[in-house]
């Protein structure tokens, strides 16, 4: 019986063969306790709240017992770990505690992050931080409410179990939710080992499940990669446009959905550095934010080849060479959206441009910058963002070209500035306050992981009760240092 009393679990990964899988006994942490629980996501699968924190559901969310008569799976995957082939990867700390449907009849596999060791944790210990599960919490949550596809995180439990990582820190879970947790990985793996009838069952499993519409295509795997093509390109148009650097855009995290995959060491940008790095273990900048779209293609490469016991080589180059493309128009429609501009001009990408070189030479703070641009007045000083430029001659310059621009709009000043509040946050998970979150989570208060995650949830609404989110990040937010560990 579930510990939900409206949800039934099934396990769908079960219509695979075992060699996708291995199953997984709990290993459970002592007194565990509820730390955070997403009640807008509960909403929507059909639960209360409050069933998060009941000795059933606790046990559940903790890992420490399983749905009965639901296998508990770890998946097998592989994948390019900052370009180099890793052979055999898979859920080292994560497993599926099998899948329910929600109040709109869409299917979610939960996830359990976190919960211990599994045949594919390699030297880890399976399990998870605090620190590092706060952090996807919150970020799963702030990119929903920016729109940007991401799995969702339902809750946090915690434990004073200790982990041993640069420090010893105490143990957390995390319980994730998506549509399916395969990706890139999840293909190369067979490729690789030349079992190419595997890739068949997990490319017509993805099509029966999450892309059912490539069944009636004449060719139903290349329409599959098509579809992941344009997912990929559209998923990353909205990192670069939002100021999102994802850390480790290894093969083994990125989605066929194209969704936002394990959260690492992630960031959203203060100031504006086109060539950012947000993960100080990448020494070489191979993940820095203006590579982004760049190895997204890379990656897309990758599992190109995976696709080759499906789909011939000319077809997947020709799928390919449509990527930049649809990566670049995505984007230009989303920067377009963020300055204003309904119409479209020869001249936009230009306007744009010099905008982000105005902002990289001086790290204009990237959230803020487009947020209160939706107060510029054509015939004025537009003060408040001049003063976010250390030259402001360099930004009257782009001023005069942004009025002029705007007059060839045909909507109103009032109807530019409502549609630009929409698609320009006022409100952004920066590193900052995950922080002071964190150390305020290791001394027993919750209260701060609560109160952003009600932020963020509605990013673009003014929210004057959490004004202290939105200003400038402090001087010591630069000191802050992200990596894999966690």
């Amino acid at each position: 019986m579930s510990p939900f009393s409206s949800l039934t679990f099934g396990q769908r990964l079960l219509e695979l063969p075992p060699v996708f899988y291995r199953h997984i006994q709990s290993q459970p942490l002592s007194e565990p306790y509820l730390v955070a629980g997403n009640a807008r996501l509960c909403e929507t699968l059909g639960v209360t709240s409050s069933e998060l924190s009941q000795p059933a559901g606790l046990a559940l969310l903790s890992g420490n017992q399983f749905v009965p008569g639901v296998p508990a799976l770890a998946a097998l995957y592989a994948g390019h770990q900052f370009g180099v082939y890793v052979p055999q990867l898979g859920d080292g700390r994560a497993l599926s505690l099998g899948d329910t449907v929600d109040t709109a009849g869409r299917r979610w596999e939960w996830q359990l992050k976190g919960a211990g060791l599994t045949p594919f944790s390699r030297m880890g210990d399976g399990r998870a931080v605090l620190r590092s599960t706060i952090r996807e919490y919150l970020c799963s949550e702030a990119m929903h409410g920016l729109g940007i596809p991401t799995t969702r995180a339902l809750a946090m439990t915690g434990s004073p179990d200790p982990v041993y990582r640069e420090r010893p820190e105490t143990a957390a879970v995390l319980t994730r939710l998506a549509e399916s947790f395969i990706r890139f990985g999840s293909f190369e793996v067979f490729y690789h080992r030349g079992q190419h009838d595997e890739i068949r069952l997990l490319a017509d499993f993805v099509i029966r499940h999450h892309f059912p519409h490539c069944a009636d295509e004449e060719q139903p795997y290349a329409a599959l990669f098509a579809d992941i093509v344009a997912r990929t390109a559209q998923l990353i148009a909205h990192w670069q446009a939002v100021g999102f650097c994802h850390g480790v855009m290894n093969t083994d995290n990125m989605s066929i959905l194209g969704l936002t995959l394990d959260y690492g060491p992630f960031g959203f940008m203060d100031g504006f550095n086109a060539a950012h790095v947000c993960n100080h273990s990448d020494h070489a900048g191979r993940y820095a934010y203006n590579q982004q779209p760049q190895v997204g293609l890379w990656n897309l490469h990758c599992l190109a080849s995976a696709f080759l016991p499906l789909v011939d080589e000319d077809t997947l180059l020709a799928l390919l060479s449509g990527y930049r493309e649809q990566y670049h128009q995505h984007w230009l429609s989303l920067m377009r959206a963020k300055l204003g501009l309904a119409e479209s001009t020869d001249d936009d990408e230009a306007l744009i441009e010099a905008l982000l070189l105005a902002m990289h030479a001086h790290h204009t703070d990237y959230t803020l910058f487009f947020r209160r641009l939706a107060d510029f007045e054509i015939a004025a000083d537009n003060h408040a963002l001049r003063d976010l430029f250390v030259d402001r001659s360099l930004f009257d310059e782009w001023a005069a070209r942004y009025a002029a621009r705007l007059q060839l709009e045909a909507r109103s000043v009032a109807e530019r500035k409502l549609a630009m509040l929409a698609v320009n946050p006022k409100f952004i998970l920066r590193n900052y306050l995950a922080e002071q979150a964190i150390q305020a989570a290791q001394q027993g208060d919750f209260a701060l992981i609560a109160s952003l995650h009600d932020c963020l949830s509605h990013p673009f609404d003014e929210q004057p009760q959490y004004q202290a989110f939105a200003g400038e990040p402090p001087a010591w937010a630069q000191e802050i240092s992200v990596s894999c560990s966690s």
